[in-house]
């Protein structure tokens, strides 16, 4: 029952993550619009890579970050980018789907080395790190494409440039 959930939101948000990847020009991938921002590239990166996380946090029990544990993928292009991004969207929806409501409650480790960041329901992990993480980048990726004059896709109804 609660893979069925996350499956739900997560095909209506990750569908809306896709909309707003396929407008990136990847030819403004250097592009940043403050120096404590990150590039457009980092962003969009960071963006399709991160349903991966619903995988890992279904299949392992802990994220350590002094390991390294996600190295950033290279784009040439917006057909790779989003290649990238339905591969790991598909592998996530196949983990939950085979995921027994049991496991949701398990609790999950956000490390660096020993020192324990928080500890969570792998429910809210997924809930937080892998769909409301994605909405907050993916929000912060409309304004990039609104300052490089990029149309910008609606999401929970027309946009400015769908009216």
């Amino acid at each position: 029952m609660i893979a069925k959930s996350l499956l739900a939101e997560i095909g209506h948000e990750y569908g809306n993550t896709r909309k707003i990847l396929e407008r990136v020009p990847v030819e403004k991938f250097a592009w940043q619009p403050h120096p404590k921002s990150m590039t457009l590239e980092k962003l969009v990166t960071h963006l399709a890579m991160l349903p991966q996380f619903i995988t890992s946090t279904i299949t392992k029990d802990e994220l350590d970050f002094s390991k390294g544990a996600y190295p950033p993928e290279k784009f040439d292009s917006t057909e790779q980018m989003i290649a990238s991004f339905d591969g790991h969207v598909a592998k996530a929806k196949e983990v939950l789907t085979n995921t027994q409501d049991e496991e949701f409650g398990k609790p999950y480790i956000v490390r660096n080395g020993e020192h324990i960041i928080f500890t969570l329901p792998k429910s809210v992990i997924i809930r937080s790190f892998a769909i409301s993480h994605v909405i907050h980048h993916r929000a912060q990726l409309q304004v990039y494409l609104r300052m490089l004059n990029v149309p910008v896709p609606g999401f929970y109804g027309p946009s400015a440039d769908e009216i």
